[in-house]
């Protein structure tokens, strides 16, 4: 097969693992940069270029596209669906997941375990806000935040308050989650590929840090899942449409409780922690599943 990446530094561990996956089972891959490709967008033969050249023949697409060029990026998948590329996660599945209200929702209306949460604009109803989620501590998310960055654990009401009326200051829109404090500063990240769970992580916070990314100085070990989390990881990833997903979640004193669904994972801490080899499992789900003209949008989400 002849794969194409879509990503702007091949020299993250994930997309290194991928390429090394696709070459041991025969494959030709290529990696370009989203933000270097251009698209001709025309009736009846659309194109994607890249420094002068149309990018044509590739039998799939792998869409790693970085939080920051969101818009962009789908974009471009967007153009190789209208090209019948087949894609591993498509544009409208990673819009989804990556617009954290929009995603919340269509968890909830999937009767899937959220932790409560609050959106609101008007500053002037925060006391009613924070009533919603439960009352203080809150968590206090931006939604454009990403790897716990803007995310804000407020333990009184005047702090939360304090919180909320500066990000709104600045005009960014935020989410106010209760604190699930059994939790005790872990999460668990699991990755599903074809509505398989093929590994599972727990991680840790870093002393005094109640986020658990491993990018602030987190832990990360092996975890045995119960039938309920892998259930719920996988029925998240299908209602977001991805194909490949990252599914965090919390173990509350109900269940699991979904945190975020991640269209492009990190593969470096949860292939070291399970001693699972996460790309060469892409890999067999792109090998089984691609197919010229097989995609759910097409283009037109």
């Amino acid at each position: 097969m002849k794969l194409l990446m879509l990503a702007r530094n091949p020299n993250l561990y994930s997309h290194k693992r991928l390429v090394e996956a696709a070459e041991a089972r025969g494959h030709e891959i290529d990696i370009y940069d989203t933000l270097k490709m251009y698209m001709n967008i025309t009736s009846h033969r659309p194109e994607v270029r890249y420094q002068g050249r149309v990018l044509s023949g590739y039998d799939a697409i792998i869409p790693r596209i970085g939080a920051s060029i969101t818009g962009y990026g789908m974009a471009v998948v967007r153009q190789f669906e209208m090209m019948r590329v087949w894609a591993l996660n498509e544009s409208v599945a990673i819009g989804r997941s990556r617009d954290k209200l929009r995603s919340l929702q269509l968890l909830s209306r999937a009767g899937l375990g959220l932790p409560v949460t609050a959106f609101a604009h008007d500053t002037s109803m925060t006391d009613d806000v924070l009533d919603i989620a439960g009352g203080e501590p809150v968590v206090i998310k931006l939604l454009e935040g990403t790897q716990g960055v803007g995310v804000v654990l407020a333990e009184t009401r005047r702090s939360a308050k304090s919180v909320i009326e500066a990000f709104r200051g600045a005009k960014v829109d935020i989410l106010v989650q209760e604190f699930i404090k059994e939790a005790g500063g872990a999460d668990i990240r699991t990755i599903v590929v074809g509505g398989k769970v093929v590994a599972a992580m727990k991680r840790q916070g870093a002393e005094g840090d109640f986020r658990s990314n491993l990018h602030r100085g987190g832990s990360a070990s092996k975890i045995k899942l119960t039938p309920e989390e892998r259930s719920t990881a996988v029925r998240a990833a299908k209602v977001m449409g991805l194909n490949v997903a990252g599914v965090d979640m919390l173990r509350g004193n109900h269940g699991p409780l979904i945190m975020e669904v991640n269209s492009s994972p990190g593969l470096e801490g949860i292939e070291a922690s399970t001693g699972v080899d996460v790309a060469d499992k892409i890999m067999d789900f792109i090998e089984k599943s691609a197919e010229a003209g097989k995609t759910r949008t097409r283009g037109t989400g």
